[in-house]
């Protein structure tokens, strides 16, 4: 019943399809807007230390973990991790449930991240279209008073305040409602037909972008400062800033956004690979080009652009006010400043709209693979109960402050550490370290270094619950006590979605049982 299961699944039509869709899964907004704000602001270059760490302590144990997980589970017909978790347990349906996760934290973090992703989409056409606000016209203005048209104009698009009734807004629900059907025909089309050619053709696209991005940035030179200061300021080590545990923990969940891993969409990508496929050489390609985009690319675009014209002090104020100040008004104001200003900022939005869609459909692709393996669904009911829960969802976010911010913590920041951590017991010492080591190896052009073994065992896990202690003993509480119904409210909507995937888990379950498969 397994391969008759495997028979029906799609699959990946070549290598370089696959190392691409998992590379843009991972290659987001966070390349381009997260890491240059965790760099400033955890010590420039020493934050290189905690960070590099991490990737070979973290980030490539669990991606080998997570590409052998998906491809195992391939080969028995599933691609979601309650099926897959209960396969390698023997069958065990408290692995079952906890497997939920896998599903539960992409759904959760693509209900906000599609309303994200669609403000890089109006950003762009309204650069195109010169309908951005005007700069203020006293030449000599602090950079507050020189950002605070751009702000506003962010606040009214995204409707903050409840300001949903102006021009503005509407087409921004416009925007989003684009975003949207562009993810759903891409999945539509498929793995091969829809997601590995669309990877094939965003991916390139994407590095030409913010190559030329790149270099027009690195030849940026004002009264305030240059491009080249920019990046002194971003790379200078700070050897102190290493004492501070934030740092190391900063460093940490960086390389769990930047990678996808713990997010469960890569097991997802990954079982539709070929039975004995290298996953060893394959999966570091893909790691391995996403890491290289965020350090070279993404660190040398929108930090030396805002020291370049608001001078170090000025773009260290912008980095701490976060990413999205950072991406959406103070690059606004830096290419609305710039000769062929219009175009330039065109191609960075339109480069954050690339990057974030790679993403965006692979945060969706789980829920589809496990309405199609478990319930044996045709693709097309599959994506369009997916796309029509996750549209009707995103009205929360869009409409509901705090939404967003309470999604992104439970969700895509410990959530996902969580999930990894789970993810390594489960595979490294329920399923067995010997035959985890085999099965990470099977097919492999070059076998893993054994030093691997024993990080994957013992180490990371190790790493990961220090993270989740320090979670626990220092920020949970606090932040449990928080009261007001905005607040509670997204929180009751998560649990709700915790808990209706459950029940579907366990249908599926029982469907399966009963017709003897």
């Amino acid at each position: 019943m397994a391969n008759e299961s495997r028979a029906n699944r799609e699959q990946w039509n070549t290598r370089l399809g696959l190392v691409l869709a998992v590379a843009g899964s991972a290659i987001g907004l966070g390349n381009f807007l997260r890491f240059p704000v965790q760099a400033a602001d955890n010590g420039g270059g020493a934050f290189m230390i905690p960070y590099l760490i991490a990737f070979f302590v973290i980030g490539i144990p669990l991606m080998w973990v997570e590409w052998a997980i998906g491809r195992f589970g391939g080969s028995r017909g599933h691609g979601t991790t309650p099926a897959i978790f209960s396969a390698l347990t023997n069958n065990n349906q408290a692995m079952r449930i906890l497997g939920v996760l896998g599903i539960w934290l992409p759904l959760v973090v693509a209900i906000y991240y599609l309303y994200i992703e669609s403000w890089t989409l109006g950003y762009a056409l309204h650069f195109l279209l010169g309908s951005m606000p005007d700069l203020p016209s006293t030449a000599q203005v602090t950079p507050s008073a020189y950002l605070k048209p751009f702000r506003d104009f962010l606040a009214s698009y995204v409707g903050a305040g409840g300001s949903y009734s102006n021009g503005t807004f509407y087409m921004t629900y416009l925007f989003f409602t684009a975003t949207f059907i562009a993810n759903a025909v891409i999945l539509y089309r498929g793995v091969s037909g829809g997601i590995e050619r669309f990877a094939k053709v965003a991916m390139p696209v994407l590095f030409a972008l913010a190559i030329v991005l790149f270099v027009r940035v690195l030849l940026l030179k004002t009264q305030n400062g240059s491009s080249i200061e920019g990046l002194n300021f971003l790379w200078k080590p700070d050897l102190h800033a290493l004492r501070d545990p934030k740092v190391w923990i900063a460093a940490a969940g960086q390389i769990f956004f930047t990678l996808s891993v713990g997010f469960g969409m890569i097991v997802t990508y990954t079982s539709y690979m070929k039975k004995d496929q290298d996953i060893v050489l394959t999966g570091l390609s893909a790691a391995s080009l996403n890491n290289i985009t965020e350090v070279i690319l993404g660190g040398s675009i929108a930090i030396p652009a805002a020291v370049a014209f608001f001078g170090v002090a000025g773009a260290v104020t912008i980095a701490h006010s976060g990413a999205f100040d950072l991406g959406f008004v103070s690059l606004s104001a830096v290419f609305s400043s710039m000769p062929a200003g219009r175009v330039l900022g065109f191609l960075w939005f339109f480069l954050l709209f690339f990057a974030g869609l790679t993403s965006s459909v692979s945060l969706m692709q789980p829920v589809i693979a496990f309405f199609e393996d478990e319930f044996s669904w045709s693709r097309s009911r599959a994506v369009l109960v997916t796309c029509a829960f996750i549209f009707v969802s995103a009205q929360m976010v869009i409409f509901w402050d705090k939404s967003i911010d309470e999604m992104d913590f439970w969700a895509g920041t410990i959530g996902i550490v969580l999930f990894g951590f789970i993810e390594l017991i489960l595979f490294m010492w329920a399923f067995g370290g010997i035959k985890a080591w085999h099965e990470i190896n099977r097919g492999a052009v070059f076998k893993v270094p054994k030093v691997f073994f024993y990080i994957m065992r013992y180490v990371t896990p190790l790493y990961l619950l220090v993270l989740l202690g320090s979670f626990a003993i220092y920020s949970l509480p606090s932040i449990i006590s928080e009261k007001g119904w905005q607040i509670w409210v997204p929180r009751l909507y998560l649990i709700g979605l915790f808990g209706l995937l459950v029940v579907l888990v366990l249908i599926s379950n029982g469907r399966k049982r009963n017709s003897g498969a």
